[in-house]
């Protein structure tokens, strides 16, 4: 690999510039999304069961709810192809404006969705069309976001924490969601489930225009202008990366077992667990899942920094290690009874998960060349939301129905953690090395 950096052709302090710029646009970006795609996992935990399936058990309710939060994630490796062509063909920038739209439109229509009283089986196709949209949109969101960040980013030493940057839009979409469900409950009160629900999602349109505004101020990275200016880029890069680079998307979705399936344990299937099995209020678990994702804004980054230090690969895998572990641990003080425990447990379980998830973004995206990087490091990411992230909570669910006992998921959990010790053993680290010129030259 060569070692030269593609230059911007701006100064120092106008690159510097420049690259806060990408880094906020990329994060703010990435929070509104996940604020959108977290707050219908919320709603699928607490009020969709209730709302559009309301002839169902308890049980059969949150499963049939969970079905169409799986959905969403069936959209996105649909989503990564396609928005991964076009960010590989046409930008970033423009790829990611498109993205943000789509997403936010989609979660804006859900406050409107007639519940069974009023239209029967009907709100829940429409709920699921609009999911499917959800999950399209977030699909091309994260490669281009990480790219943003990550290609402004003049040296190597830094990488790390840079692209852990749009990677920290995930807590806070999540506490942003979460304080949305709890301020409109407290609100609403005994009408939560008739309207108070919807407000946030109708606040999701208002997120988008601060987004787009952010978003349409960033230039485009100086390694994909560079591409175009050599004419590199290619006609299908999605095919291209599928026949260049079958190992690392391969790998990619593998590693992801022991971040994003126990992710969605912790802050989906929670709600079911928390407010049915353990009987603690909604109140409770919201808030709990709130200061879970504060402590995020931290241990992501700072994870993501550790990573330049001691190099991707084994950062990650230290993390994959301590979730396998955190499972069983979880799931005994959620068995305790005790409030204090329940609550600690939940502010705790995101920790092992962000030690994956603050490197993450630099081992994928470092592992593909420049010309398919956003089709690459796209469809290996969101290829794990249809054998981790999406069937996670309704494998939960089913486990729990089965043996009646936390440790159950807690053993899926471990199981997850092997697979991607394994995998992320495998892949590729570029840590330290110049990701501007093409690695299969």
């Amino acid at each position: 690999m060569a070692s030269t950096t593609v230059s911007s052709g701006l100064s120092d302090s106008d690159h510097s510039k420049q690259l806060r710029k990408a880094v906020i646009a990329a994060t703010v970006g990435t929070t509104i999304e996940w604020y959108d795609f977290f707050i219908y996992g919320t709603a699928a935990g607490l009020v969709f069961p209730k709302l559009f399936f309301p002839n169902q058990s308890p049980l059969m309710g949150a499963l049939a709810a969970f079905s169409t939060y799986f959905i969403g994630f069936v959209g996105r490796p649909i989503g990564a192809a396609i928005f991964g062509h076009w960010g590989d063909r046409i930008g970033r920038k423009a790829t990611l404006i498109s993205t943000l739209l789509l997403m936010g439109i989609a979660t804006f229509l859900v406050a409107f969705v007639p519940g069974y009283d009023s239209i029967g089986i009907w709100g829940a196709v429409i709920l699921t069309v609009l999911r499917t949209l959800q999950g399209i949109g977030v699909g091309g969101e994260w490669g281009g976001s990480v790219l943003i960040a990550m290609e402004w980013s003049k040296g190597h030493k830094n990488r790390g924490l840079v692209a852990s940057w749009p990677q920290f839009g995930v807590p806070c979409g999540l506490f942003l969601s979460n304080l949305a469900i709890l301020a409109f409950s407290a609100w609403s009160g005994s009408e939560f489930l008739n309207w108070g629900w919807r407000v946030p999602f109708m606040l999701s349109i208002v997120l988008v225009g601060v987004g787009l505004w952010i978003r349409i101020g960033i230039l485009e990275t100086p390694v994909f202008k560079e591409l175009v200016e050599s004419k590199k880029t290619e006609k299908a890069p999605v095919l291209e990366a599928i026949k260049k680079h079958p190992k690392e998307i391969i790998l990619s979705a593998l590693l992801r077992m022991s971040e994003q399936a126990p992710f969605y344990i912790f802050t989906a299937f929670i709600f079911t667990y928390g407010t049915g099995t353990l009987h603690m209020s909604r109140d409770l678990v919201l808030t709990a899942v709130l200061v879970a994702s504060c402590v995020s804004f931290f241990t992501i980054p700072i994870s993501g920094h550790i990573s330049d230090l001691i190099g991707r690969r084994k950062m990650y895998m230290i993390g994959a290690a301590a979730t396998g572990i955190f499972g069983f641990i979880y799931f005994t003080m959620l068995g305790s009874g005790s409030v204090t425990l329940v609550f600690l447990a939940i502010v705790l379980s995101l920790i092992p998960h962000d030690m994956q998830y603050g490197p993450q973004a630099a081992l994928i995206a470092e592992a593909f060349t420049p010309r398919l990087r956003y089709s690459g490091a796209s469809i290996g990411y969101q290829l794990a939301s249809i054998i981790a992230g999406g069937p996670a909570p309704l494998i939960a669910t089913a486990l729990f129905a089965a043996y009646h006992s936390g440790y159950a998921v807690a053993i899926y959990i471990a199981a997850c953690a092997v697979v991607s010790l394994v995998a992320t053993w495998m892949m590729p680290d570029h840590t330290g090395k110049d990701i501007s010129a093409e690695y299969d030259a």
